[in-house]
């Protein structure tokens, strides 16, 4: 009697931890989302945005999927140095900003487009991260005049039906899933890192080998896209929208691919249909890192994508108008 006594004693002090951590974690979360960002409001719905950065070339910031405003800057100051003007709006669906049934990528794109309006911006780089591909392909495809160059890093692409995809499908389905409740992210991510990683595209040889920094980076991401309720309807708009596939052939900016070859979350197929399908584009692969690229190969990719945009910056794409 004693013993079983002495276990469920153990087992409430051990819940009472686990809801005074959840609740704590989930405080510093949502502090953080607000009062932190703009929201425009436009014929598309609300869109939520902020601004940060140097006194430099304009960059447009995409998010991924479980992201908003918060994961944008989280990625304009992983991904860019202090010379650059970064925007970061929240894509539908994600924290303060609409979704609408019905929604497209093409109609996210054109919300890029009322924000640059809105802020008085002629043109912009774009540097778009995983699922924030499809609408900043679509973007640099409908706007051309206004995107001076686009840097896709681990972006999604297009829609394939090989066995790979189809498990990637799956894997964002379980995403999906997951994102769609802060307690079950906020668990799962404490207690089954490396199994939620695995499900982002992470293989366990890339966990095992990173450095302290990049663990730490990679904790980070996994910790900002606390809490998951506010971009639930986004995430699930991501899952399920169609995918630009062939119409990038459109695209003129000068296009920068980076992409990990063992991604398995988003294929490394994407990356080789854009630069086949992009002209002129130029891809930059890497043998690992999965869908953590970004930490691993952090100053690499830096100082790429800084190459990149400053290359480019302020100038019309072939075939566009000069920006008005």
């Amino acid at each position: 009697m004693g013993l079983l006594c002495g276990v469920a004693a153990a087992l409430a002090l051990a819940a009472v931890a686990i809801s005074l951590a959840y609740a704590r974690d989930m405080g510093r979360a949502y502090e953080r989302i607000r009062g932190h960002s703009e929201v425009l409001v436009t014929d598309l719905g609300d869109i939520e945005y902020a601004l940060g950065g140097g006194d430099g070339p304009a960059v447009l910031v995409v998010h991924g999927s479980g992201g908003g405003f918060d994961q944008g800057e989280f990625l304009a100051r992983t991904a860019l140095d202090e010379r650059f003007r970064w925007i970061v709006p929240s894509r539908f669906g994600y924290l303060r900003s609409t979704f609408r049934p019905g929604a497209t990528f093409d109609d996210q794109a054109r919300a890029y487009a009322l924000l640059l309006d809105h802020l008085g911006i002629d043109q912009v780089a774009v540097v778009a991260f995983s699922h924030g591909g499809p609408s900043a392909l679509l973007f640099a495809a409908l706007y051309p005049q206004r995107v001076s160059s686009l840097t896709l890093l681990s972006a999604g692409v297009a829609s394939s039906d090989a066995a790979d995809q189809q498990q990637a499908n799956r894997q964002g389905d379980a995403l999906t899933w997951i994102f769609q409740r802060d307690f079950r992210y906020w668990a799962i991510t404490k207690a089954l890192q490396k199994r939620f990683l695995a499900l982002m595209g992470v293989d366990e040889a890339v966990v095992a080998g990173l450095a302290p920094a990049q663990r730490q980076l990679a904790e980070d991401l996994i910790d900002a896209m606390n809490p998951v309720s506010p971009r639930a309807a986004g995430v699930l708009f991501d899952n399920r929208a169609q995918m630009p596939n062939e119409r990038i052939a459109a695209i003129r900016a000068p296009t920068l691919i980076v992409h990990a070859r063992d991604d398995t979350l988003q294929l490394f197929r994407n990356a080789e249909f854009a630069a086949a399908t992009i002209p002129g584009a130029e891809l930059v692969a890497f043998e690992r890192g999965g869908h953590l690229l970004l930490a691993v190969e952090q100053p690499a990719i830096r100082e790429r994508v800084a190459r990149h945009v400053l290359a480019h910056a302020g100038a019309a794409p072939d075939g566009a108008p000069s920006p008005r």
